[in-house]
């Protein structure tokens, strides 16, 4: 059993939970998830890293309570059990000191997207290297991880209804940071499906490459299950053990969305 040290409310039905775990702390890396299970008998929860310090040993991770298992998870005060490192890191980590200085990276985080933002956009300023980001959410009072991005990257708020920062999509705000004069060569996104979707899109139109995290259609987490199956580059790939990173502009979104709304 692990006990949860804290627990901390970021917004409606969201929340930071932190626990010890000196050993996934010490090995985790940007774009790693863990798989969670808050008792014996309850489904196994696949949720990005979001924060790990291999100092102290702890571990954070976001939860949004939305269905049965998630609501049980936000809820507990131990996690029966916990799996991780899994899946395959940022492309970004393999890269070598000469690669990352020449990157201008612009992160789409939008709603909980910004947690698994958050440790890539470290990562970029630990090796000297600026980013921007845009922090997206329907309205001001679902916009997370603000103050954690703004130590690491250049950030920019932007929100549908115009309760803060840019009015409008987030797709949009990126297109008027182009127009601006902005120049990326590369654009990370993570969030709901539907803007990822879009992202890639917009990316593809502005002939900047994006990478985006099919972590929403993961279940199982270990690739048995079959859930995350995906295409991508019309080759069959699993979420889970294959990404959960993959090229925006690959990705068969029509298909990607149809098994998000099986599960």
């Amino acid at each position: 059993m692990i006990k949860v040290l804290e627990k901390k409310k970021l917004s409606e039905n969201i929340y930071e939970m932190s626990f010890d775990a000196p050993m996934i702390a010490k090995n985790a890396l940007p774009g790693q998830f863990l798989v969670i299970m808050p008792s014996e008998k309850s489904e196994r929860v696949p949720l990005t890293i979001a924060k790990s310090d291999s100092n102290t040993g702890r571990v954070s991770v976001v939860v949004m309570a939305v269905g049965e298992a998630t609501r049980e998870l936000v809820n507990s005060d131990f996690f029966y059990h916990i799996a991780g490192p899994l899946g395959n890191p940022s492309e970004l980590v393999d890269m070598s000191e000469e690669e990352l200085k020449k990157e201008k990276i612009v992160f789409l985080a939008a709603g909980v997207g910004a947690a698994p933002v958050y440790p890539q956009a470290k990562f970029m300023k630990e090796h000297g290297v600026k980013t921007d980001t845009i922090l997206a959410a329907r309205n001001e009072s679902l916009l997370l991880y603000e103050d954690e991005l703004n130590g690491v990257s250049e950030v920019q708020i932007a929100t549908d209804d115009g309760s803060r920062g840019f009015h409008g999509l987030i797709t949009d705000c990126l297109e008027q940071l182009v127009k601006d004069g902005r120049k990326f060569t590369r654009i990370i996104a993570i969030g709901p499906m539907i803007m990822m979707k879009f992202a890639s899109f917009k990316a593809k139109e502005l002939g900047i490459p994006i990478i985006v995290s099919l972590n929403p259609i993961m279940l199982d987490g270990t690739g048995m299950c079959g859930c995350c199956r995906c295409l991508i580059d019309g080759k069959t790939k699993f979420a889970c053990v294959d990404g959960p990173e993959f090229r925006g502009e690959e990705v068969d979104w029509d298909d990607a969305l149809t098994r998000l709304k099986r599960w």
